[in-house]
């Protein structure tokens, strides 16, 4: 009898001496941007389990997480709109993101999502995520599912097919189609097919994002054919990672972004999404043309069998080294992924020819292309862009940020470095060292206006009641770190990252807690 009253009194001992806590994580002293246009607020915020459940003055609560943000802004964890998930299920805790301040990202750009759709989603969601994740179906795996590489129109019949497999996805989760129509097969396809397509994403409240079919010599008609495929599906458009390419096309931002207000002005919804850099990063395969390339790389072969064949493809070349992502310089195409020849990266075209003792001409390096791409093809950085345009873009008010960044593991390869280094780049160099825009101004574009592109009802704001996404940054010194040289860096003055409540940075340190969702369209 004694030893039940003992345990009894234990048990109520215990009970009694448990502290009840307020809130699960408290943040005090910060400067609060909600993620609206707003000024800023110095106010505390309150989190209980994934939600923020008070805001103002809590300095009376209690909670067993207490961080003191004095001097730090307290931002909507940021959304990137544009990032290359593939690699998710090997780095499914997300690091390369989350250290810059990124809470949730869209996946399948390009016209590269997921099939069986579905099935991907439910297999990511078992093995967990460190950020919030939602994909587009592509239209470009949709093609390939039910064409091959084939140059050609649909089939009535393979049309359909194509139609289900979207029509699919949305029902299993989709947030809208995504177009490369730079790519192949994307680039095999005409307007009617992707309108159709996009008919089926737009029914079912989807969005289209579209890698142009060309952002250099014609730019201009790729943006015009993104608003016909707008006006005509019914359907808002993100025209994804937009830039000119190229010489000729330097100051032609001016011209693009008059067609988006003119388009908004008949009322279609049209968008933008750019990240902070004057290169991009593709596969050298872009400066051959896509002609060549139907059917996959054992046609391709074939063709150069053909010597009049392989000189059209040659001087094709040449005229994209001279007149797009060439920039007009071999020493503008750096390679960043080369599996048959790792010493080539972070090396240039140039110093490719001069490493083979050939003079560094046009011809020559159009010759080192074909090689490149018959043995397996390499991932390039294009510097053929011009920061006047970077600039003029990133202004525009229905500009959002987006990386167009793959996960990457720290020391793999050679990549561009906005895999590490895009959302800080622009609160560092943009915001406070060049002024291009205002601190609310780029975190608007960041959070909130990312977030209503994509329909999230309870993200991209700090609002009572809003999941509990938040980045904290140290304004005086937040800053990218990687470079062109020296890619695998990553950012300074991301202090805490909290996804969905809980610390996934913590005092600049990255915890791999997993504590991100599988987002789906139609369960928001």
């Amino acid at each position: 009898m004694k030893k039940i009253i003992s345990a009894t009194v234990i048990l109520l001992f215990s009970f009694g001496c448990t502290e009840t806590y307020d809130y699960d994580l408290l943040i005090l002293n910060g400067t609060v941007y909600d993620g609206t246009l707003d000024d800023p607020a110095l106010m505390d915020v309150g989190v209980r389990g994934d939600q923020i459940v008070a805001l103002g003055s809590l300095s009376d609560k209690t909670a067993p997480r207490v961080i003191d943000a004095a001097g730090l802004v307290v931002s909507p964890g940021f959304i990137d709109l544009h990032a290359h998930l593939e690699p998710i299920f090997s780095l499914s805790d997300c690091e390369s993101h989350l250290r810059q301040g990124v809470t949730t990202s869209l996946g399948g750009p390009d016209g590269r999502g997921p099939i069986p759709f579905g099935a991907y989603l439910d297999s990511l969601a078992q093995v967990g995520v460190g950020m919030n994740v939602g994909f587009l179906v592509g239209h470009n795996t949709v093609r390939r599912a039910v064409m091959n590489l084939d140059n050609r129109a649909p089939t009535s019949e393979e049309l359909d097919k194509m139609k289900l497999l979207v029509s699919t996805a949305m029902d299993e989760g989709a947030f809208g189609i995504s177009t490369g129509l730079k790519y192949l097969p994307g680039n095999f396809s005409k307007v009617d097919e992707v309108i159709e397509l996009s008919k089926e994403a737009s029914q079912k409240g989807g969005i289209y994002t579209s890698h142009l079919r060309d952002e250099g010599l014609e730019v201009i008609a790729s943006v015009e054919e993104a608003i016909t495929i707008s006006e005509e599906a019914t359907i808002p458009v993100i025209l994804t990672h937009h830039k000119v390419i190229g010489k000729p096309m330097w100051g032609k931002s001016n011209e693009t972004l008059a067609l988006v207000d003119q388009a908004r002005e008949k009322g279609l919804d049209i968008q933008i999404d750019q990240y902070p850099y004057n290169a991009s990063y593709t596969g050298i395969s872009v400066l051959i043309p896509s002609w060549a390339r139907a059917g996959g790389n054992k046609e391709f072969k074939k063709r150069l069998a053909d010597p009049q064949l392989r000189e059209r493809i040659k001087k094709g070349i040449v005229f994209n080294i001279l007149n797009d992502r060439g920039g007009d310089d071999l020493d503008r195409v750096q390679f960043a992924k080369v599996k048959w020849m790792p010493e080539l990266e972070g090396k240039t075209l140039k110093y490719w020819c001069t490493l083979r003792g050939l003079e560094p001409t046009t011809e020559n390096g159009a010759e080192l292309v074909i090689e490149a791409q018959v043995k397996g093809g390499a991932s390039c950085i294009f510097h053929a862009m011009d920061e006047a345009d970077v600039v003029n873009i990133m202004k525009h008010p229905q500009t959002m940020i987006a990386s167009d960044g793959r996960l990457v593991k720290l020391g793999d390869g050679h990549p561009h470095p906005r895999w590490y280094g895009t959302f800080p780049r622009v609160l560092g160099r943009y915001v406070r060292e060049r002024n291009v825009l205002q601190l609310n101004e780029a975190l608007h574009k960041m959070t909130y206006l990312p977030a209503q592109a994509l329909g999230l009802k309870n993200r991209g704001l700090i609002r009572e009641g809003y999941k509990a996404d938040l980045t904290l940054f140290d304004p005086k010194t937040v800053l990218d770190k990687a470079t062109f040289e020296k890619p695998h860096q990553y950012s300074e003055g991301i202090e805490y990252v909290v996804v969905n409540g809980r610390l996934a940075v913590d005092q600049g340190e990255f915890k791999p807690i997993k504590s991100g969702t599988v987002l789906k369209k139609n369960a928001l």
